[in-house]
């Protein structure tokens, strides 16, 4: 082992090194010295050879054979371990640019006010510290914030990284959120209001359904989406007290958006504290467990449209726009999330009713 470490311009000089050179101004052979010095041959060799760090003794013995400070010899081994470390993090820095170069840089930017990089180096120094990680490789640790299911084909190291990146933003600004303690019942008295409310405009219901998250324990946060995380939204348990309930902007129909929050809802009333909900992109669509997953999709389509109503209304592909208007009317909701319904079950093709289709701007 040398007593010298390099890499690229950082030099680390060991201790050892300067006592090398003490040695040979003094002319003698290192069995003496160590003799004068009151050590082993062996203990002094290690030490030279950098094998060996200067400990408490080691340091007095050779303040007190030199006439200096044992601080003096306690500082150059203090200088050597900082300049280890400054290689290590530049190592690790350069062996997670692959991973940087897989994150959108400019979201964070944009999103979060991440300064401006001018390195890779620099933009995963600022991504680890925003992301609290101490290494952007940790984001690829099985289970952590995101369960994923194992032997999913169609998740890739870009989706897993970007989509846990996605959820910590969400964590790290759900912090600026002030939310009294979970209340379960609180939060079911709200369904029927915040039902009422997809007839109005974003800029009005968004700001009244914060409120009441808030006062039901629930951290409420709207994000841009992360391009290649597939993620449209996801539910965390903070503590037993306060969750998250995350979406983002990307496709924003009336449609999606409601039955994506009622959904989310749900997931938030199942109470699975230990369990992160991930709602993808139908391309990446990755459910974790598929009976919570399928409750979650019967409650927000039940709850927005009644079966009943549904029943009755008894649609077809000759159902037109005004029926569709008027039936929405009847039970109180937006008429573009009747008309998504029935496109989804394949009642109505995409093509129709594109009028009705309103789409939110937040």
């Amino acid at each position: 082992m040398s007593n010298v470490t390099e890499y690229k311009d950082i030099v680390a000089f060991h201790p050892g090194y300067y006592v090398a050179d003490v040695i040979e101004d003094m002319g003698i052979t290192q069995a003496e010295f160590a003799t004068r010095m009151g050590t082993t041959t062996k203990t002094l060799s290690c030490l030279i050879n950098g094998q060996a760090n200067i400990s408490n003794d080691l340091a007095k013995k050779l303040a007190s054979m030199m006439g200096t400070g044992s601080e003096v010899w306690l500082n150059l081994q203090t200088a050597y371990n900082q300049k280890l470390i400054e290689i290590q993090m530049l190592k690790d820095l350069e062996e997670q640019s692959r991973l940087t170069e897989l994150i959108d840089y400019k979201y964070f930017v944009n999103v979060v006010g991440l300064p401006i990089a001018k390195t890779v180096n620099e933009k995963t120094a600022n991504l680890c510290k925003y992301l609290r990680v101490s290494d952007l490789r940790t984001l690829l640790t099985p289970d952590f914030l995101i369960n994923y299911r194992t032997g999913v084909s169609c998740v890739t190291e870009k989706n897993i990284i970007n989509s846990k990146a996605w959820v910590q933003t969400a964590i790290n600004i759900s912090n600026e959120i002030e939310t009294n303690k979970y209340d379960a019942e609180k939060l079911k008295f709200f369904l029927t209001e915040i039902r009422g409310m997809t007839n109005q405009k974003s800029e009005e219901f968004l700001p009244r359904i914060k409120d009441i998250f808030a006062e039901c324990g629930v951290a409420f946060v709207m994000l841009p989406h992360l391009k290649n995380s597939g993620v449209n939204g996801a539910v965390k348990w903070i503590n037993d007290d306060r969750v998250v309930l995350a979406m983002n902007n990307r496709r924003l129909y009336a449609d999606i958006f409601w039955f994506s929050l009622f959904h989310e809802i749900k997931h938030v009333l199942q109470r699975k504290t230990k369990t992160t909900f991930i709602s993808y992109s139908e391309k990446e669509k990755i459910d974790i467990n598929t009976k919570l997953e399928d409750e979650a999709n019967k409650f927000a389509a039940d709850f927005l449209i009644p079966p009943s109503s549904l029943r009755k209304f008894s649609p077809s592909k000759y159902t037109s726009d005004n029926e569709i208007v008027l039936f929405a009317e009847s039970i109180g909701i937006h008429p573009g999330i009747v008309a998504g319904r029935l496109q989804h079950e394949g009642i109505l093709p995409p093509n129709r009713c594109s009028e009705l289709k309103e789409k939110y701007n937040i």
